[in-house]
């Protein structure tokens, strides 16, 4: 199956929920659906699947008009947030379900049955209830269900936001292989940049309804089109602050320049915005080719392994990440380093300008999910 999305609007009433948007996918592809919450993901994966219909525009299903046909009209299988099973059916009836609704024969159900489970690691629980499972196990069996149906469309609107930490790493590295190994489009909404680069594919990021960028997901994550893409994708949000390209140099908060060398050089004179992830920020003396920014701690947030310290830049609120859980009491002065090799560049109007180079063998890091 292709699916396209052809100028399609969803309005409520005054309120503009999905702007006009153009989206192709293609057979064994995945699409993550990366944007904070209320940013159209479901509504968007609603009009995909025939649970709501667009107030303009058309969807297409392999170049036929499906905007008006209802979701049991269509090739389509969905995975929800809260995992949805059938209480009083075993796992193994669960999963088969959707397989004895297409009048397969016995042995074939069991068959389709048998590997999904194994393959999402539930075989041992097939005759066993739901409400007997983990909260893991639960989901797991909600996504072999959806699996087993090898729909062309398969949507699975976040739904590892309810387990556990440690599931939701294990399953997200699992459902990666699976999806690469299926012919399905896969469509994956989530509001976490660290879920969207482990799942990798192409990465469509929304905000308040509108599609920002759309492309390879490193791509995206390292050549953000605007600071609003830049923002959406990275957690925390990436540093963003005024700044000036004047007299040979990128001109930042506070008296802070640095010179106009590797990807700065050729910026054009005027005024701009600057942007450094956290995990870019150093807390320490300059070193060689750096700058650095005199603050004082305004909070010292511990996650995890990492401690996330927010200060002041300019009239700016900034995060530092370091790595390690570390104690830093409340206007401690710390000096945090800048590497301009670091550093994004985006125009007066909130475009790209210029992006860091990655070496060839360097991998995306998020701060807040490493």
């Amino acid at each position: 199956m292709t699916l396209v999305l052809d100028g399609v609007t969803k309005e409520v009433g005054a309120e503009l929920h999905i702007a006009p948007l153009d989206l192709t996918l293609e057979p064994g592809t995945l699409t993550v659906l990366l944007g904070r919450t209320q940013a159209g993901k479901t509504t968007l994966m609603r009009l995909m699947a025939g649970l709501d219909r667009p107030t303009r525009g058309k969807v297409l299903a392999d170049g036929r008009d499906v905007t008006g046909a209802s979701v049991r009209k269509r090739d389509v299988a969905m995975v929800y947030q809260q995992f949805i099973n059938y209480p009083s059916k075993t796992v193994y009836d669960n999963i088969a379900s959707p397989l004895r609704l297409q009048g397969l024969g016995r042995a074939e159900v069991d068959r389709k049955v048998r590997e999904t489970a194994a393959m999402l690691r539930i075989d041992r629980f097939l005759e066993r209830l739901p409400g007997e499972l983990s909260g893991g196990q639960q989901q797991r069996t909600a996504i072999a269900r959806a699996l087993v149906k090898d729909a062309g469309l398969l949507l699975l609107d976040e739904p590892l936001v309810n387990l556990d930490y440690k599931l939701r790493e294990e399953l997200r590295a699992e459902l990666s292989e699976i999806f690469r190994r299926g012919k399905a489009i896969v469509v994956y909404a989530t509001t976490e940049p660290a879920e969207a680069l482990i799942l990798g594919g192409r990465t469509a990021v929304l905000d308040e309804g509108r599609l920002l960028q759309i492309g390879p997901t490193v791509e995206v994550f390292q050549h953000p089109a605007s600071t609003k893409v830049a923002e959406v994708f990275s957690d925390p949000p990436m540093n963003i602050g005024p700044a000036e390209v004047a007299d040979g140099a990128l001109r930042l908060a506070d008296g802070v320049a640095v010179p106009l060398a590797g990807h700065l050089a050729g910026l054009a004179a005027g005024p701009c915005t600057v942007g450094v992830r956290p995990s870019h920020l150093r807390l320490g003396d300059a070193g060689p080719g750096e700058a650095s920014v005199a603050t004082e701690v305004q909070l010292a947030e511990i996650s995890g392994s990492e401690t996330y310290i927010h200060f002041h830049f300019g009239d700016r609120p900034w995060v530092a990440q370091q790595t390690g859980v570390h104690k830093h009491p409340l206007g401690t002065p710390v000096t945090i380093a800048i590497d301009p090799r670091r550093i994004y560049v985006f125009d007066a109007a909130g475009r790209l300008a210029a992006a860091p180079q990655r070496a060839p063998d360097a991998r995306p890091t998020l701060a807040r999910n490493g």
